[in-house]
């Protein structure tokens, strides 16, 4: 069922700790995350969004107590060296591309046979917005991004349509959305939502003694929410949106203290 509600009107994770707890009494958890905007703050260029020490620690903890997985629309192997643990399963691409402890490994075949129109695409996009100042355009192994966060605003439409018009001469690709960006992704049946339910396949987590948590702030984090909305517990980051989330945090410091009271609930459970 696709409910959305408006997320200023959905309760505090926080403040619903203790429902959550009652939920882990007989469950066992997992934890799957967005990056951006979830783990680090929204910033001008990608690179710039660096993980604090106080959130890595987190989620060392967090990832010694139940399955971690960072979910990403970057590189798997970008937010992997941005992330710099061992201890997390890391999805990126959109979950093309996935890898981690206990020896999980996925490229997505369907991902794969798009990568000549996503190349065609890249060399398409950079002659026709070389000449747009702030537009950006980043090549990753199964997408191509186009940020416009620092274009002027004007000029954003052009943007947008230049996008389109390569999307339409490229029938294998398809045109998304997200924050300040225009994104080219193979046209497959894959997004965030269907590897997170991969995953729990893959990890024989599954079935209904676990209890999936999934944290994301952008639409692309809306499918996670959908797969995991009658089976989990999925969770929106930011700014008032439609969305499928159960419950809300404001912002990158709130995700903190909840995966911290989340690992010590766990830590404390199993040390019961």
């Amino acid at each position: 069922m696709n409910i959305r509600r408006n997320s200023k009107n959905l309760p505090s994770a926080l403040e619903a700790d203790q429902h959550i707890a009652q939920r882990l009494i007989k469950r066992q958890a997992a934890v799957f995350l967005d990056y951006d905007g979830t783990l680090t703050p929204i910033v001008k260029q990608p690179e710039d969004a660096v993980l604090s020490e106080p959130m890595r620690a987190v989620l060392k903890k967090l990832a010694g107590l139940c399955i971690t997985a960072v979910v990403s629309g970057r590189d798997r192997a970008n937010v992997e060296q941005m992330v710099g643990l061992q201890e997390v399963i890391y999805a990126g691409s959109h979950g093309f591309d996935i890898s981690g402890p206990p020896g999980i490994h996925m490229v997505h075949e369907g991902g794969q046979q798009c990568l000549p129109a996503l190349d065609a695409a890249e060399e398409r996009l950079r002659t026709l917005l070389q000449d747009i100042p702030g537009a950006r355009v980043e090549r990753k192994r199964f997408a191509l991004a186009v940020h416009y966060r620092n274009a002027p605003p004007d000029l954003v439409e052009r943007i947008q349509q230049t996008a389109k018009d390569i999307q339409q001469s490229q029938p294998r690709l398809r045109l998304s959305g997200g924050k300040k960006i225009f994104e080219l992704r193979p046209d497959v049946d894959w997004d965030k939502g269907k590897a997170v339910e991969w995953l729990l396949r893959a990890l024989d987590l599954d079935r209904p003694t676990v209890e999936p948590f999934y944290i994301g702030d952008d639409v692309t984090d809306e499918d996670a929410f959908r797969a995991l909305r009658d089976k989990g517990v999925p969770i929106v980051v930011g700014h008032p949106q439609a969305t499928a989330a159960q419950y809300r945090l404001e912002n990158v410091e709130e995700v903190k203290q909840f995966l911290n009271r989340l690992a010590q609930q766990l830590e404390t459970r199993n040390h019961g």
